[in-house]
Protein backbone atom coordinates (compact mmCIF):
# COMPACT_ATOMS: atom_id res chain seq x y z
CA UNK A 1 0.00 0.00 0.00
CA UNK A 2 1.31 3.56 -0.70
CA UNK A 3 2.15 6.22 1.81
CA UNK A 4 -0.53 8.55 0.82
CA UNK A 5 -3.00 5.47 1.07
CA UNK A 6 -2.02 5.54 4.65
CA UNK A 7 -2.43 8.91 5.19
CA UNK A 8 -5.94 10.09 7.23
CA UNK A 9 -7.39 12.76 4.58
CA UNK A 10 -8.99 15.71 6.46
CA UNK A 11 -11.18 18.22 4.99
CA UNK A 12 -11.14 21.63 6.91
CA UNK A 13 -14.41 23.63 7.50
CA UNK A 14 -13.71 27.05 8.15
CA UNK A 15 -9.89 26.60 7.34
CA UNK A 16 -8.72 30.25 7.47
CA UNK A 17 -10.44 31.16 10.78
CA UNK A 18 -8.24 30.61 13.70
CA UNK A 19 -9.22 27.15 14.42
CA UNK A 20 -8.67 25.97 10.80
CA UNK A 21 -5.05 27.64 11.00
CA UNK A 22 -4.45 25.73 13.90
CA UNK A 23 -5.55 22.72 12.74
CA UNK A 24 -3.51 23.26 9.27
CA UNK A 25 -0.37 24.24 11.55
CA UNK A 26 -0.70 20.67 13.00
CA UNK A 27 -0.90 18.55 9.96
CA UNK A 28 1.96 20.39 8.38
CA UNK A 29 4.26 18.70 11.37
CA UNK A 30 2.79 15.65 10.58
CA UNK A 31 3.26 14.98 6.71
CA UNK A 32 3.26 11.19 6.74
CA UNK A 33 0.45 10.97 8.44
CA UNK A 34 -2.41 13.48 7.25
CA UNK A 35 -3.09 14.85 4.10
CA UNK A 36 -5.83 17.27 3.12
CA UNK A 37 -8.92 16.88 0.78
CA UNK A 38 -10.46 19.66 1.02
CA UNK A 39 -10.32 23.34 2.57
CA UNK A 40 -13.12 26.05 2.83
CA UNK A 41 -13.79 29.71 3.46
CA UNK A 42 -16.39 32.07 3.85
CA UNK A 43 -14.95 35.24 1.98
CA UNK A 44 -11.34 34.82 2.72
CA UNK A 45 -10.17 34.18 -0.89
CA UNK A 46 -6.95 35.28 -0.31
CA UNK A 47 -5.73 33.85 2.52
CA UNK A 48 -7.29 30.32 1.26
CA UNK A 49 -5.33 30.59 -2.01
CA UNK A 50 -2.58 30.49 -0.05
CA UNK A 51 -3.64 28.03 2.04
CA UNK A 52 -4.30 26.26 -1.42
CA UNK A 53 -0.84 26.73 -2.38
CA UNK A 54 0.85 25.50 1.07
CA UNK A 55 -1.50 22.09 1.25
CA UNK A 56 -2.60 21.01 -2.32
CA UNK A 57 -6.07 20.12 -1.22
CA UNK A 58 -7.79 18.03 -4.32
CA UNK A 59 -11.29 20.74 -3.50
CA UNK A 60 -11.03 24.44 -2.39
CA UNK A 61 -14.72 25.95 -1.17
CA UNK A 62 -15.97 29.43 -0.84
CA UNK A 63 -19.62 31.03 -0.23
CA UNK A 64 -19.70 33.10 -3.30
CA UNK A 65 -19.03 32.00 -6.84
CA UNK A 66 -17.33 35.48 -8.14
CA UNK A 67 -14.69 34.89 -5.29
CA UNK A 68 -14.39 31.35 -6.38
CA UNK A 69 -13.60 32.24 -9.74
CA UNK A 70 -10.98 34.37 -8.47
CA UNK A 71 -9.67 31.73 -6.65
CA UNK A 72 -9.83 29.14 -9.47
CA UNK A 73 -7.70 31.89 -11.88
CA UNK A 74 -5.28 32.18 -9.63
CA UNK A 75 -5.00 28.64 -8.98
CA UNK A 76 -4.54 27.83 -12.51
CA UNK A 77 -2.18 30.81 -12.93
CA UNK A 78 -0.10 28.58 -10.42
CA UNK A 79 -0.38 25.41 -12.47
CA UNK A 80 -2.49 24.10 -9.51
CA UNK A 81 -4.96 21.40 -10.05
CA UNK A 82 -7.04 22.17 -7.40
CA UNK A 83 -11.26 21.77 -7.95
CA UNK A 84 -12.64 25.16 -6.84
CA UNK A 85 -16.59 24.97 -5.93
CA UNK A 86 -18.71 27.48 -4.01
CA UNK A 87 -22.00 27.31 -1.97
CA UNK A 88 -23.77 25.83 0.67
CA UNK A 89 -24.22 22.35 -1.21
CA UNK A 90 -20.42 21.81 -2.02
CA UNK A 91 -19.38 22.17 1.60
CA UNK A 92 -22.06 19.15 2.10
CA UNK A 93 -20.23 17.38 -0.61
CA UNK A 94 -16.40 17.45 1.07
CA UNK A 95 -17.80 16.86 4.20
CA UNK A 96 -19.40 13.51 3.17
CA UNK A 97 -16.79 12.61 0.58
CA UNK A 98 -16.12 9.44 0.93
CA UNK A 99 -12.47 9.14 0.10
CA UNK A 100 -12.44 11.75 3.60
CA UNK A 101 -11.49 10.51 6.80
CA UNK A 102 -11.79 13.00 8.74
CA UNK A 103 -13.89 16.57 9.13
CA UNK A 104 -12.93 19.51 11.32
CA UNK A 105 -15.66 21.54 11.51
CA UNK A 106 -14.93 24.74 12.26
CA UNK A 107 -16.99 27.77 10.37
CA UNK A 108 -18.50 29.55 12.74
CA UNK A 109 -22.27 30.25 13.87
CA UNK A 110 -25.07 28.73 11.97
CA UNK A 111 -23.68 28.49 8.90
CA UNK A 112 -21.48 25.45 10.24
CA UNK A 113 -24.81 23.66 10.81
CA UNK A 114 -25.49 21.05 7.55
CA UNK A 115 -22.19 20.54 6.31
CA UNK A 116 -21.01 19.37 9.87
CA UNK A 117 -24.50 17.13 10.30
CA UNK A 118 -22.98 15.73 6.49
CA UNK A 119 -20.37 14.86 8.03
CA UNK A 120 -21.74 13.27 10.78
CA UNK A 121 -24.70 11.72 8.79
CA UNK A 122 -21.79 10.14 6.38
CA UNK A 123 -20.00 8.20 9.30
CA UNK A 124 -16.71 10.43 9.26
CA UNK A 125 -14.54 11.40 12.38
CA UNK A 126 -16.53 14.89 13.32
CA UNK A 127 -13.82 17.02 14.74
CA UNK A 128 -16.26 18.75 16.05
CA UNK A 129 -15.15 23.04 16.86
CA UNK A 130 -18.61 24.61 15.66
CA UNK A 131 -20.84 25.10 18.74
CA UNK A 132 -24.20 25.49 16.70
CA UNK A 133 -24.80 22.41 15.40
CA UNK A 134 -25.23 20.69 19.00
CA UNK A 135 -27.13 24.06 19.95
CA UNK A 136 -29.33 23.98 16.85
CA UNK A 137 -29.59 20.43 16.47
CA UNK A 138 -28.42 18.51 19.33
CA UNK A 139 -31.25 15.41 19.16
CA UNK A 140 -31.03 15.36 15.84
CA UNK A 141 -27.04 15.65 15.27
CA UNK A 142 -26.27 13.12 17.98
CA UNK A 143 -29.27 10.50 16.32
CA UNK A 144 -27.28 10.82 13.07
CA UNK A 145 -24.10 10.06 14.72
CA UNK A 146 -25.89 6.60 16.60
CA UNK A 147 -26.97 6.31 13.42
CA UNK A 148 -24.31 6.28 10.83
CA UNK A 149 -21.52 5.06 13.94
CA UNK A 150 -19.54 8.11 13.20
CA UNK A 151 -16.96 9.07 15.88
CA UNK A 152 -17.88 12.58 17.20
CA UNK A 153 -14.79 14.28 19.13
CA UNK A 154 -14.90 18.02 20.67
CA UNK A 155 -12.45 20.47 20.07
CA UNK A 156 -13.22 23.22 22.10
CA UNK A 157 -10.89 23.42 24.81
CA UNK A 158 -13.80 22.77 27.53
CA UNK A 159 -15.03 20.09 26.16
CA UNK A 160 -11.90 18.20 24.67
CA UNK A 161 -11.22 18.27 28.33
CA UNK A 162 -13.92 17.33 29.90
CA UNK A 163 -14.07 13.87 27.02
CA UNK A 164 -10.04 13.12 28.38
CA UNK A 165 -11.48 13.66 32.09
CA UNK A 166 -14.50 11.07 31.82
CA UNK A 167 -14.74 7.35 31.31
CA UNK A 168 -13.99 5.91 27.47
CA UNK A 169 -17.80 5.28 27.15
CA UNK A 170 -19.93 7.42 29.15
CA UNK A 171 -22.98 7.47 27.20
CA UNK A 172 -26.05 6.62 29.28
CA UNK A 173 -26.17 9.39 32.01
CA UNK A 174 -23.33 10.29 34.02
CA UNK A 175 -24.20 8.92 37.07
CA UNK A 176 -24.31 5.60 35.49
CA UNK A 177 -20.08 6.21 34.84
CA UNK A 178 -19.73 7.55 38.74
CA UNK A 179 -19.65 10.97 37.63
CA UNK A 180 -21.32 13.34 39.98
CA UNK A 181 -20.60 16.71 37.78
CA UNK A 182 -18.97 19.14 35.04
CA UNK A 183 -16.83 22.24 36.01
CA UNK A 184 -16.62 24.30 33.18
CA UNK A 185 -14.48 26.79 33.23
CA UNK A 186 -14.09 30.24 31.73
CA UNK A 187 -11.48 32.47 31.74
CA UNK A 188 -14.43 35.60 32.67
CA UNK A 189 -13.74 37.43 29.44
CA UNK A 190 -11.94 41.10 29.00
CA UNK A 191 -14.12 42.39 31.31
CA UNK A 192 -14.73 40.29 34.50
CA UNK A 193 -13.30 43.08 36.71
CA UNK A 194 -15.08 45.74 35.81
CA UNK A 195 -18.43 47.63 37.00
CA UNK A 196 -21.62 48.06 35.20
CA UNK A 197 -21.63 51.34 34.53
CA UNK A 198 -18.14 50.42 32.48
CA UNK A 199 -19.76 47.32 30.90
CA UNK A 200 -22.23 49.71 29.47
CA UNK A 201 -19.86 51.43 27.76
CA UNK A 202 -17.90 48.90 25.77
CA UNK A 203 -16.50 48.96 22.59
CA UNK A 204 -16.21 46.52 19.86
CA UNK A 205 -12.30 46.80 19.78
CA UNK A 206 -12.68 46.18 23.79
CA UNK A 207 -14.91 43.15 23.55
CA UNK A 208 -12.93 41.84 20.99
CA UNK A 209 -9.39 41.73 22.67
CA UNK A 210 -9.30 38.28 24.50
CA UNK A 211 -6.61 38.33 27.58
CA UNK A 212 -5.57 34.75 26.67
CA UNK A 213 -7.18 32.96 23.47
CA UNK A 214 -6.90 34.38 19.70
CA UNK A 215 -10.23 34.22 18.26
CA UNK A 216 -12.23 35.49 15.68
CA UNK A 217 -14.54 38.73 16.44
CA UNK A 218 -17.87 36.96 17.16
CA UNK A 219 -16.74 34.15 19.09
CA UNK A 220 -14.96 36.76 21.24
CA UNK A 221 -17.35 38.65 21.76
CA UNK A 222 -19.32 35.80 23.24
CA UNK A 223 -16.63 35.04 25.15
CA UNK A 224 -17.25 38.93 26.61
CA UNK A 225 -20.75 38.53 27.33
CA UNK A 226 -20.70 34.58 28.84
CA UNK A 227 -22.77 33.15 25.84
CA UNK A 228 -20.20 31.61 24.91
CA UNK A 229 -19.83 29.47 28.07
CA UNK A 230 -23.89 29.33 27.76
CA UNK A 231 -23.31 28.09 24.41
CA UNK A 232 -20.70 25.11 25.84
CA UNK A 233 -22.61 24.66 28.77
CA UNK A 234 -25.77 23.47 25.89
CA UNK A 235 -23.15 21.46 23.47
CA UNK A 236 -21.88 19.47 27.14
CA UNK A 237 -25.10 18.66 27.73
CA UNK A 238 -25.44 17.11 24.32
CA UNK A 239 -21.81 15.42 24.06
CA UNK A 240 -21.82 13.86 27.40
CA UNK A 241 -25.52 13.19 28.33
CA UNK A 242 -25.89 16.14 30.97
CA UNK A 243 -28.55 18.12 32.75
CA UNK A 244 -27.92 21.93 32.84
CA UNK A 245 -28.20 20.83 36.78
CA UNK A 246 -25.12 18.82 36.24
CA UNK A 247 -23.04 21.15 34.77
CA UNK A 248 -21.09 24.01 36.83
CA UNK A 249 -19.23 26.98 35.17
CA UNK A 250 -16.30 27.97 37.20
CA UNK A 251 -14.56 31.12 36.20
CA UNK A 252 -10.56 30.33 36.06
CA UNK A 253 -9.20 33.82 34.79
CA UNK A 254 -5.91 31.72 33.98
CA UNK A 255 -7.43 29.73 31.59
CA UNK A 256 -4.52 26.65 32.17
CA UNK A 257 -7.60 24.00 33.65
CA UNK A 258 -9.58 23.84 30.37
CA UNK A 259 -12.01 21.87 32.11
CA UNK A 260 -12.98 18.97 35.05
CA UNK A 261 -14.93 16.05 36.09
CA UNK A 262 -15.73 15.44 39.54
CA UNK A 263 -16.63 11.80 40.65
CA UNK A 264 -18.82 10.44 43.12
CA UNK A 265 -16.35 8.93 45.55
CA UNK A 266 -14.76 12.96 45.81
CA UNK A 267 -11.93 12.89 43.23
CA UNK A 268 -12.06 16.13 40.78
CA UNK A 269 -9.94 14.74 37.57
CA UNK A 270 -8.72 17.90 35.46
CA UNK A 271 -7.21 18.63 32.36
CA UNK A 272 -4.45 21.20 32.15
CA UNK A 273 -2.18 22.69 29.22
CA UNK A 274 -1.24 26.35 27.40
CA UNK A 275 -4.27 27.89 26.18
CA UNK A 276 -3.48 26.77 22.72
CA UNK A 277 -6.32 25.09 20.42
CA UNK A 278 -3.43 23.17 18.43
CA UNK A 279 -3.55 20.84 22.02
CA UNK A 280 -7.06 19.51 21.51
CA UNK A 281 -7.21 19.73 17.82
CA UNK A 282 -3.79 17.36 17.56
CA UNK A 283 -5.96 15.21 20.30
CA UNK A 284 -9.15 14.79 17.90
CA UNK A 285 -6.62 14.19 14.63
CA UNK A 286 -4.56 11.14 16.27
CA UNK A 287 -7.23 10.11 19.25
CA UNK A 288 -6.91 7.32 20.77
CA UNK A 289 -2.71 8.32 20.32
CA UNK A 290 -1.05 11.51 20.90
CA UNK A 291 1.25 13.55 18.61
CA UNK A 292 3.22 16.15 18.79
CA UNK A 293 0.71 19.70 19.06
CA UNK A 294 3.45 22.04 18.47
CA UNK A 295 2.82 23.59 21.87
CA UNK A 296 5.52 23.86 25.28
CA UNK A 297 4.50 22.15 28.13
CA UNK A 298 2.63 23.71 30.61
CA UNK A 299 5.59 25.54 33.51
CA UNK A 300 3.47 25.34 36.64
CA UNK A 301 6.15 27.43 38.17
CA UNK A 302 5.57 30.08 35.40
CA UNK A 303 1.85 30.05 36.33
CA UNK A 304 2.49 30.13 39.77
CA UNK A 305 -1.12 30.26 40.88
CA UNK A 306 -4.52 29.03 39.84
CA UNK A 307 -8.04 31.46 40.62
CA UNK A 308 -11.07 30.44 40.70
CA UNK A 309 -14.43 32.06 41.03
CA UNK A 310 -18.43 31.67 40.41
CA UNK A 311 -19.59 33.71 37.46
CA UNK A 312 -21.91 36.88 37.76
CA UNK A 313 -25.04 36.31 36.18
CA UNK A 314 -25.83 40.03 37.03
CA UNK A 315 -23.42 41.95 35.09
CA UNK A 316 -23.11 38.93 32.47
CA UNK A 317 -26.65 37.73 32.29
CA UNK A 318 -26.19 35.78 28.63
CA UNK A 319 -25.05 32.63 30.71
CA UNK A 320 -28.59 32.52 32.50
CA UNK A 321 -30.12 32.91 29.35
CA UNK A 322 -28.24 29.83 27.82
CA UNK A 323 -29.05 28.05 30.51
CA UNK A 324 -32.77 28.19 30.95
CA UNK A 325 -33.25 28.15 27.22
CA UNK A 326 -31.36 24.02 27.47
CA UNK A 327 -33.71 23.53 30.05
CA UNK A 328 -36.81 24.53 28.46
CA UNK A 329 -35.62 22.66 25.65
CA UNK A 330 -37.02 22.26 22.31
CA UNK A 331 -36.75 25.37 20.30
CA UNK A 332 -35.35 27.62 22.90
CA UNK A 333 -31.42 26.76 22.15
CA UNK A 334 -32.33 27.78 18.49
CA UNK A 335 -34.12 31.30 19.41
CA UNK A 336 -30.95 31.91 21.26
CA UNK A 337 -28.72 31.29 19.08
CA UNK A 338 -30.31 33.14 16.40
CA UNK A 339 -31.23 36.37 18.58
CA UNK A 340 -27.66 36.23 19.79
CA UNK A 341 -26.00 35.84 16.12
CA UNK A 342 -27.98 39.24 14.86
CA UNK A 343 -27.68 41.39 17.98
CA UNK A 344 -23.93 40.33 18.14
CA UNK A 345 -23.25 41.17 14.36
CA UNK A 346 -25.19 44.27 15.17
CA UNK A 347 -22.94 45.07 18.48
CA UNK A 348 -19.73 44.94 15.90
CA UNK A 349 -21.73 47.15 13.68
CA UNK A 350 -22.00 49.43 16.01
CA UNK A 351 -25.65 49.37 16.06
CA UNK A 352 -26.18 48.16 18.99
CA UNK A 353 -25.11 48.58 23.11
CA UNK A 354 -22.63 45.34 24.53
CA UNK A 355 -25.06 45.25 27.60
CA UNK A 356 -28.28 45.56 24.76
CA UNK A 357 -26.92 42.05 23.44
CA UNK A 358 -28.47 40.04 26.02
CA UNK A 359 -31.50 42.11 26.96
CA UNK A 360 -32.40 41.32 23.06
CA UNK A 361 -32.00 37.89 23.23
CA UNK A 362 -34.50 37.67 26.46
CA UNK A 363 -36.76 39.58 24.30
CA UNK A 364 -36.88 36.96 21.54
CA UNK A 365 -36.96 33.70 23.85
CA UNK A 366 -39.55 35.47 25.35
CA UNK A 367 -41.83 35.59 22.52
CA UNK A 368 -44.40 32.99 21.54
CA UNK A 369 -42.69 29.89 19.42
CA UNK A 370 -44.04 26.88 18.28
CA UNK A 371 -42.17 23.25 16.81
CA UNK A 372 -39.97 20.08 17.81
CA UNK A 373 -36.83 19.76 16.72
CA UNK A 374 -37.79 16.66 14.96
CA UNK A 375 -36.32 17.81 11.36
CA UNK A 376 -33.45 20.23 9.72
CA UNK A 377 -36.19 22.00 8.32
CA UNK A 378 -38.35 22.62 11.21
CA UNK A 379 -34.91 23.81 13.31
CA UNK A 380 -33.71 26.14 9.89
CA UNK A 381 -37.33 27.53 10.11
CA UNK A 382 -37.05 28.60 13.97
CA UNK A 383 -33.73 29.50 13.37
CA UNK A 384 -35.38 32.21 10.66
CA UNK A 385 -38.18 33.23 12.64
CA UNK A 386 -35.93 34.20 15.42
CA UNK A 387 -33.49 35.98 12.98
CA UNK A 388 -36.11 38.28 12.16
CA UNK A 389 -37.89 38.57 15.25
CA UNK A 390 -34.31 39.83 16.34
CA UNK A 391 -33.62 42.03 12.95
CA UNK A 392 -36.76 44.21 14.06
CA UNK A 393 -35.47 44.82 17.37
CA UNK A 394 -32.53 45.77 16.27
CA UNK A 395 -34.15 48.03 13.42
CA UNK A 396 -36.25 49.40 16.30
CA UNK A 397 -33.66 50.16 18.79
CA UNK A 398 -31.11 51.98 16.87
CA UNK A 399 -33.54 53.57 15.23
Amino acid sequence: MSQLANKQRVTVLGSTGSVGTSTLDVISRHPNRYSVHALTAHTSKEALLAQCLAHHPAVAVLDDEADAAWLRQELKRAGQLTEVNSGPEALCEVSREASVDCVMAAIVGSAGLLPALAAAEAGKRVLLANKEALVMSGALFMEAVARSGATLLPIDSEHNAIYQCLPAEHRGGLAKHGVRQLLLTASGGPFRTWSQDDINNVTPEQACAHPNWSMGRKISVDSATLMNKGLELIEACWLFDATPEQIQVVIHPQSVIHSMAAYQDGSVIAQLGNPDMRIPIAYGLAWPERIDAGVETLDLFQVARLDFEAPDETRFPCLGLAREAMRHGGMAPVVLNAANEVAVEAFLQRRLGFTAIGQLVADVLSRPCQGRVDSLDSVLATDQWARQQALELVTRWSA
